[in-house]
């Protein structure tokens, strides 16, 4: 109880002070250019413009972060916390939501892993190829289908050139050393022009060895990676355009909590094509497209292969954006069809036989202007979804679901500066590949599981209220949501441990622990909080304070206890200062002790994270030579994520320091 006190105290009073006008003085700093969020909505609004608050972390704040992760990457957002398997299996878990909730895209289309089907499984992505990633939920993830009931994490890597270039070639290169790890990571990217062809070529790095924490070397913890891709688009005089581009991924990666390691590649081809259609009733067309062959195996440390899992993924969007009509501002009508056929071949084959899922969704997204000052957005999308595979009755078994869902979100301007935004909705999910099939032993995680192939269509109806301040100085975001659950499906420990050949004894003497796959009803509900004030402001540089909290609480109903791997609440801060010549920083954060852990789970200490960074600009003449240098967990603490299935084995990185070199000539 102490835990959610602190961090709804922390968060109320941010709110307090969010609501107590501040007067502008003559030199205060003007509000920046409004950011576009281009997955909020389809049609290109600022992020302060949509009734749920949406985040975007640029490229600078990526190659702060480090790590080989996207998770790692959205550290520092409210409401996102980080799966934490393995230096290469890292996934983004939004207000306690995962895996089959979130929905990842790589350029508005399917990131098409499998990184839904284990939690030792990583994301063909890696930040530092990412020139942006999006944090979206509310209306606007209905575009993206069922997967996306807790929200949608978009990595935008302008692979397939959206705009035409100012210049006729620009480019970065960045260059890092880690000493937790002994990371070498180097990225680049060339972007250019011939007459109307955009062209755009990238291509990253990265090796490091087993990591330090303040209990000693974290045994297989290693990473290694290299990718990239070249991609160009032809630009219309009308401002059409089509584009295509064709990507690599190779990484290999140890499983900390076991021996085993993972050897994944995936080549995919993306295309994202947009079309005038004129002045008239109907603006644009766009057709968006990808598909992706991956495969990883997992290894002994001798090198024979164990399992090898193999995806092929394509997922195919169509969208109609109308102009204004009247009150309604912009309305888009869109299809959406993927297909996925997904196969194990070797000893961990039996925990999930060959199945397949086809998706073919249609959906209507719009916008109402009511007045000047209240603002509206309704979605809604049908789904059909076919799904087959074999579950552990080894009866080979066809399931159809048709989920429906709907979303309302009002966004109102209060007064100047100051922004209200509510959001319901309905989401219907139907069951994923594992919850339906999942058969036997994942050795990745040390799991045992069963599937149930007569789960039904599980549907989560939320409410959520936001403020959104903007007055000189001062900024402040800052949500409060809840999540009733019909038919929740989650993975229960039983408490039971089985062997290999599904022998399973109450006892520990089994290696792997037995999951099964569950319906109940289920609640989540929580806050999150962000605020920022201009202490200087002046002609040499910017003094900013921050802080920021968020807290998630998920329970299951009929008394069944909680749902497990929920993050605990966190309450942080900071002062940053930038200028031309230096930008420094200094954060630190604190994660509560999680108490409230599911069924034969354990709990997680609290630990504190301090990080800081000075990054120098030392050339006049070339601004775009940055050296940096970057700390993170200075106080060395031992750090566990409850978020994590292997926490009891896995501890996170300790003390790190980063040398960071970058150039550019954007």
């Amino acid at each position: 109880m102490r835990s959610i006190y602190l961090a709804g105290v922390a968060v109320l009073a941010m709110a307090q002070a969010a609501l107590v006008p501040v007067a502008l003085a003559e030199d205060a700093a003007p509000d920046k250019p409004a950011d576009i969020i281009v997955t909020a909505t389809p049609f290109g609004h600022s992020a302060d413009d949509t009734p749920t608050i949406s985040t975007k972390v640029n490229a600078e704040q990526i190659l702060a972060a480090g790590g080989s992760s996207i998770a790692d990457s959205l550290k520092d957002v409210p409401g996102v916390s980080a799966s934490g398997f393995a230096a290469g299996a890292s996934r983004p878990i939004i207000r306690g939501m995962d895996s089959a909730r979130v929905r990842l895209l790589e350029d508005g289309t399917s990131a098409s892993d499998v990184s839904d089907i284990g939690p030792d499984h990583g994301i063909p992505i890696d930040p530092l190829a990412a020139r942006s990633i999006e944090v979206v939920r509310g209306a606007a993830t209905l575009r993206y289908g069922s997967q996306a009931i807790g929200g949608v994490v978009n990595t935008l890597n302008n692979r397939v050139p959206m705009t035409l270039p100012t210049t006729a070639i620009g480019g970065e290169v960045n260059a890092s050393y880690g000493s937790v790890n002994n990371a070498a990571e180097t990225s680049a990217l060339l972007d250019g022009k011939v007459g109307n062809l955009a062209l755009h070529a990238d291509g990253f790095y990265r090796h490091t060895d087993d990591y330090d924490t303040p209990l000693g070397t974290q045994a297989n913890s290693w990473f290694h990676g290299r990718g990239g891709s070249v991609g160009g688009s032809y630009f219309l005089d009308n401002g059409s355009h089509v584009g295509l581009a064709v990507t690599r991924y190779d990484a290999q990666y140890g499983i900390p909590s076991d021996t085993t390691y993972i050897d994944m590649r995936q080549t995919k081809i993306m295309s994202r094509n947009s079309f005038n259609l004129g002045t008239g009733v109907l603006k644009t067309f766009t057709l968006d497209g990808s598909y992706a062959d991956y495969t990883h195996d997992e290894k002994n440390p001798d090198g024979s292969i164990n399992t090898t899992f193999k995806n092929k993924e394509a997922n195919v969007r169509g969208e109609l954006l109308f102009n204004r009509i009247g009150a309604i501002r912009n309305t888009a009508l869109g299809v959406e069809y993927q297909h996925r056929d997904f196969s194990a071949i070797g000893e961990d084959s039996s925990y999930l036989n060959p199945a397949t899922s086809a998706n073919i969704a249609g959906y209507i997204f719009t916008e109402v202007e009511l007045n000047r000052a209240l603002h509206l957005e309704g979605s809604g999308r049908v789904e059909h979804v076919s799904i087959t595979g074999t579950p552990a009755s080894d009866v080979f078994t066809k399931r159809s679901y048709t989920p429906v869902s709907g979303a309302l979100g009002l966004l109102y301007t209060a007064a100047e500066g100051v922004k209200i935004g509510f959001n319901a909705s309905t989401t219907g999910r139907a069951p994923a590949l594992t919850e339906l099939f999942a058969r036997g032993g994942h050795d990745g995680p040390q799991t045992y599981e069963t599937g149930d192939p007569n789960l039904k269509i599980e549907r989560a109806n939320s409410l959520e209220l936001s403020l959104r301040v903007r007055r000189g100085p001062f900024r402040f975001d800052g949500s409060l949501y809840n999540t009733w659950y019909k038919n929740y499906i989650y993975g229960a420990l039983t408490g039971r441990s089985c062997d290999d050949d599904g022998e399973c004894t109450t006892g520990t003497d089994g290696e792997l622990r037995e999951v099964f796959y569950e319906q109940l009803g289920a609640r989540f509900r929580g806050l999150e909080a962000q605020a920022s004030y201009d202490v200087i402001h002046s002609d040499k540089g910017t003094l900013i304070a921050k802080v920021l909290g968020d807290y998630t609480r998920a329970t299951l109903d009929n008394g069944a206890g909680n749902v497990p791997r929920i993050p605990p609440y966190r309450i942080g801060g900071g002062l940053n200062w930038q200028s031309k010549i230096i930008d420094a920083g200094v954060t630190f954060s604190h994660y509560g002790r999680q108490n409230d852990y599911g069924a034969y789970d354990t709990a997680t200490d609290g630990y504190n994270s301090l990080g800081a960074q000075v990054a120098v600009r030392p050339f006049k003449r070339y601004p775009g030579v940055e050296l940096a240098v970057i700390g993170q967990n200075l106080t060395n603490d031992v750090q566990r994520l409850a978020t994590s299935f292997n926490k009891d084995l896995v501890v996170m990185p300790g003390r790190s320091v980063r040398l960071v070199v970058k150039a550019a000539t954007f």
